[in-house]
């Protein structure tokens, strides 16, 4: 059996019917953890999202299980260990979305410096007077150096991006390659210099709550910090605090930790953060390339052939 865990379009699906049984989670929720361990006891195939935990318990509830095909770029709600021990090959989707989270990346970063959220409040509420000279001034966008963090393909499709806005490049990354746009400085440097900065890395181990109290303190209290990555890279609290303290001028964040936010949480009560629901790739053009890619793995996978995209460890 083929298990998808989430609703997918049809003609993107039928290729996996060829293969077998096909069982798809039809509701817009996650597919509930006991739902799927349930159902992993027979699965050969499964084409999952990065809301679904492939631990070890899901893994041992799968004896038949040979291929996790993850509608996603980061893998790190997958035990890639643990996969390579069973010999389960592991696809995932990079490329399809880069460009498409580069362009959410630089709609957040006008958003937040230009002050848009508050404005367009102003607007629906009522208050909106006459034109005032010196009212809900932000910041510019042009020219403000961008320091990303993690130089991966998003990284460089948000670089090649600030060329337009006359925006000087630095950028913190495990690896510099020459080719790499921009100039590669240590993260404090980058911290202490850059108006914008920009998660692009990936949630490992070694990423996790890279952005605390400390790293905030560095930076200007003219930045903002804006995040397309993953939520536990930054202290969600130590933002907070940074945020309404004026330690930072602003925050923009697709993703966060927890995620989803409460509608109470502290984050959404700030004039100065701006929280979107992780949308960083959902437009449909990209969406429909993830799933079709996470597709193509899966079958390729099952049939012992070479897969677009399988992740490659190390």
């Amino acid at each position: 059996m083929i298990l998808v865990t989430r609703r997918l379009p049809d003609d993107l699906l039928e290729p996996l019917h060829g293969l077998g049984e096909v069982e798809v989670w039809e509701a817009d929720e996650p597919m509930p953890r006991d739902r799927m361990l349930a159902a992993l006891g027979s699965v050969r195939g499964l084409l999952g999202m990065l809301t679904d935990r492939i631990d070890e318990e899901a893994l041992a509830a799968a004896p038949d299980l040979r291929v996790v095909s993850q509608m996603a770029v980061g893998l790190d709600n997958v035990d890639l260990d643990a996969c390579r021990r069973r010999g389960i090959r592991v696809g995932h989707t990079p490329g399809v979305l880069t460009e498409t989270v580069a362009d959410t990346t630089f709609a957040l970063m006008a958003a937040i410096v230009r002050r848009l959220p508050e404005a367009e409040r102003m607007v629906r509420e009522g208050r909106w007077g006459t034109w005032s000279p010196f009212e809900m001034l932000g910041a510019d966008l042009h020219g403000q150096v961008l320091g990303i963090v993690g130089m991966g393909g998003v990284g460089r499709a948000v670089a090649k991006r600030a060329v337009g806005f006359a925006m000087p490049v630095v950028y913190s990354t495990p690896r510099p390659a020459p080719g790499d746009p921009g100039r590669p400085v240590p993260l404090d440097e980058l911290l202490a210099t850059s108006g914008l900065v920009v998660l692009c890395a990936p949630l490992t181990p070694d990423t996790e709550g890279m952005i605390g109290r400390a790293e905030l303190s560095m930076m200007r209290g003219d930045a903002y910090l804006v995040n397309v990555a993953r939520g536990p890279l930054v202290d969600t609290m130590a933002l907070v605090e940074a945020l309404r303290d004026g330690v930072i001028r602003g925050a923009a964040l697709d993703v966060v930790d927890p995620e989803p936010l409460s509608a109470d949480h502290p984050l959404l009560g700030l004039d100065n953060c701006l929280v979107t629901p992780h949308i960083g790739s959902a437009s449909v053009r990209a969406r429909r390339a993830m799933a079709a890619l996470a597709v193509d793995n899966l079958v390729a996978g099952l049939t012992g052939s070479v897969m677009p995209a399988e992740h490659s460890p190390g």
